[in-house]
């Protein structure tokens, strides 16, 4: 199952709005007969993959899934089917599918005389398809906060010059990271004193669409000539529904309800999951960070750590509504790794999304 899960991750970036997934068949005598992972969305799924590089040789053999298999016909055939057809004797499963419209094939395939198992290396499986099962489960994006600091927290100097604090292979494994996303969400602030692109400048996944550009911007204040605006991807613009938007946002933009004095981030992450948008990277700035982290929206964080200090400035992360230490947002990590001089940090909530403190 941990080289099916390895698998899996190949399709990262790749596969929305379907899941990652992973699958190794073994002959009846144990021997690896076939492996297969789904590479993008409208694509062979791993198990019809596996199933061809195994020929005859799956018959009377093991298939091993890191996803239950799928049970309906999209734009390619039930894999539950295709493992019937080949003759597999027994099918062991990481995750069962929570998506009630693909679900089922475990019981098919019982119901056929083959023996499935299910729930090893569950939690592993589920850490390579977080995202999915994410929008899958909360009916929402799964949301990753990228941050660069130096090692005092510190954003950008006293004088607001922000380029860089980090070093160029950070700054390359956040293109990395751009690339593995379906959104890149930045607020108004960053945009109107960076001027950032938002753009992946590494060869992205295969995937059915670009990365797509937002900005939260309540009062529709992006100029008409920020960067965001350009051709190199697609840009959508969330304003407030009260908002007057100028003739060279109306293409661009959706309008939201208010919120505390900005948009509501729940109506903005159920708009992009109604645009089948699966994983989303939030960048920029602190205020809306801190935002999305006080209403417990935020799945993963990546912060890029600079061994330098700064002293003063702004801080990585605004308000987050904390007023007292018992309302912490307690995280764990699950990565450091060094990039370049500087440190790579991967963290999670220890529960499922970051507390907001008055939920908590």
């Amino acid at each position: 199952m941990r080289r099916a899960i390895a698998l899996a991750a190949r399709g990262l970036g790749g596969t929305s709005p379907n899941p990652v997934v992973g699958c190794v068949i073994l002959g009846p005598s144990g021997e690896v007969a076939g492996e297969g992972f789904h590479a993008y969305a409208g694509g062979p799924h791993a198990e019809v993959v596996a199933l061809r590089e195994a020929g005859g040789r799956a018959r009377g053999g093991t298939a091993y899934v890191t996803l239950e298999p799928c049970n309906h016909t999209g734009r390619t055939g039930p894999c539950s089917t295709a493992l019937l057809e080949a003759g597999v004797a027994r099918v062991v499963v990481a995750v069962p599918d929570p998506n009630p419209k693909a679900a089922g094939g475990a019981a098919v395939l019982r119901r056929h005389g083959v023996v499935v198992d299910e729930g090893v290396l569950t939690a592993e499986a589920e850490e390579v398809n977080a995202a999915w099962l994410t929008f899958v489960r909360a009916g929402r994006p799964h949301v990753t906060w990228k941050f660069a600091a130096t090692v005092d927290g510190r954003s950008a100097a006293e004088d607001g010059t922000s380029q860089w604090i980090t070093s160029p292979e950070a700054r390359a494994d956040v293109h990395r990271l751009r690339a593995g996303s379906d959104a890149v969400v930045a607020g108004i602030g960053t945009v109107l004193a960076d001027d950032p692109r938002l753009t992946a400048r590494v060869p992205a996944p295969l995937r059915a669409a670009p990365v797509l550009r937002v900005v939260v911007d309540p009062g529709a204040r992006t100029p008409a000539t920020a960067r965001v605006l350009d051709d190199e991807a697609p840009t959508l613009v969330a304003v407030a529904e009260d908002a007057d938007v100028p003739a060279h946002l109306t293409r661009h933009a959706v309008r939201l309800p208010r919120a505390r004095g900005g948009i509501d981030l729940h109506a903005l992450l159920a708009e992009l999951h109604g645009r089948q948008i699966v994983s989303v990277l939030l960048e920029g700035g602190p205020t809306l960070a801190g935002a999305f982290i006080e209403e417990g929206l935020v799945d993963r964080v990546v912060g890029y750590l600079a061994p330098a200090l700064l002293g003063a400035g702004a801080a990585a992360l605004g308000s987050a509504g904390v007023s007292t230490i018992t309302e912490i947002h307690r995280l764990e990590f699950a990565e450091v790794t060094p990039v370049g001089p500087d440190l790579r940090l991967v963290l999670r909530p220890k529960s499922a999304g970051l507390q907001s403190p008055k939920e908590s």
